[in-house]
């Protein structure tokens, strides 16, 4: 099967593996803080706080912005239920919007409509790599007194003006998850300028513990047990073992990213006369996706989800809008979103497909559709 998503590792993650288990400090140690500084540097932030996954990197920035009972938080309906969820551990309320029709990224209009006094926060997904308009948003959450947390689980590598993602905001939120561009297995990152936000992230990533086990070891040993517990945390870090991948991954994000253009641009050459599709927007000077997922609106997609399975080519759908899931009752009508979510398909897309592999998915989508 072609598949979907799929990692692309060698024989430098395993030597990775290999040098970190050898060491004997697999947990959460040097390799974790060697990574959190070559992605702080990587994203032009002046900190990076390892987790476990985005989902806890969310969580994390929302405890840092203090968000709790009474606030709203504004979320894209189009993208994963994380974003979502986070909200509602905190007990504040998320508040879905709809998305561009053609970037499927959050709609600036629907945000400017639905922002309120209690919009502690805004989390702009940047959908499949493709970044939001930042300074827009920017602009906006300025004049609203609210924080932008930027979800760039899709967006390792974008650039937005140049810049690259998770800096332009507030807090910056990754995924390294073991489908995404930056593949860990497992893991998550957020990155930020404020030094106010370092130490507080690190405690409550540790259960709220003050100093981690790496960093007591550089303490007097005759003290070196000793901690304190101010705030109540959870257990979501990284571990070494995680960051040993990430640091091989980082070297080669750059090539990987720049094999997924190569095979977006032959989607885009094979599949531009076929009527029955509608094909994302391509890159420009303001907007350099990382390309993490290319989808296609099309007509028929679930026969023609079908066909192309039985052709030995996995597809997917992203998303379900979540605010159609019934853990969030359905209360609000999102036009947009609600007649895409019949018609998104995602395409295989990933570092190691060749191009036998692209010319056998369009193959196979013009013979679906009569060419």
């Amino acid at each position: 099967m072609i598949q979907v998503f799929k990692p692309s590792m060698g024989q430098k993650e395993i030597d990775a593996v290999s040098e970190v288990l050898r060491s004997g400090w697999i947990g959460l140690g040097p390799k974790t803080a060697e990574f959190e500084n070559r992605f702080a540097e990587f994203c032009h932030t002046n900190h990076c706080v390892g987790v476990n996954s985005a989902t806890s990197a969310l969580d994390l920035a929302l405890k840092l912005l203090r968000v709790g009972h009474g606030d709203e938080v504004i979320v894209p309906t189009m993208t994963f239920v994380s974003t979502a969820h986070v909200v509602a551990y905190n007990l504040a309320t998320p508040i879905f919007v709809d998305v561009d029709p053609l970037t499927l990224n959050i709609d600036l209009k629907d945000v400017e409509r639905k922002i309120s006094p209690k919009t502690k926060a805004i989390i702009p997904v940047h959908y499949g790599g493709r970044p939001v308009d930042m300074d827009a948003l920017n602009e906006l959450a300025t004049e609203k007194g609210s924080y932008v947390i930027e979800d760039c689980a899709h967006a390792t590598g974008s650039k937005y003006k140049g810049n690259p993602v998770g800096g332009l905001g507030d807090i910056g939120c990754f995924s390294f998850h073991a489908v995404k561009n930056l593949a860990m297995g497992d893991g998550g990152a957020l990155v930020f300028n404020k030094t106010k936000w370092n130490q507080r992230a690190k405690r409550l990533r540790w259960l709220g513990i003050d100093k981690g086990t790496w960093d007591r070891t550089e303490m007097d040993k005759s003290y070196w047990w000793q901690y304190q517990v101010d705030e109540i945390g959870l257990k979501c870090h990284m571990n070494d073992i995680s960051a040993a991948i990430g640091l091989v991954q980082l070297n080669k994000l750059s090539l990987m990213n720049g094999r997924r253009k190569e095979i977006v641009l032959t989607y885009f050459e094979g599949l531009k006369d076929i009527p029955q599709i509608e094909l994302p927007e391509g890159d420009s000077p303001t907007y350099e996706s990382s390309w993490h997922i290319f989808h296609i609106k099309c007509e028929s997609r679930d026969d023609l989800s079908i066909f192309l399975r039985n052709q030995g080519i996995n597809t997917g759908v992203h998303y379900t809008p979540i605010h159609t899931y019934r853990c969030y009752g359905n209360r609000t009508f999102l036009p947009v979103a609600e007649s895409l979510q019949s018609r998104i398909l995602t395409l295989p897309l990933y570092p190691d497909m060749t191009n036998n592999d692209a010319d056998q998915v369009i193959a196979s989508i013009k013979r679906f559709y009569g060419q």
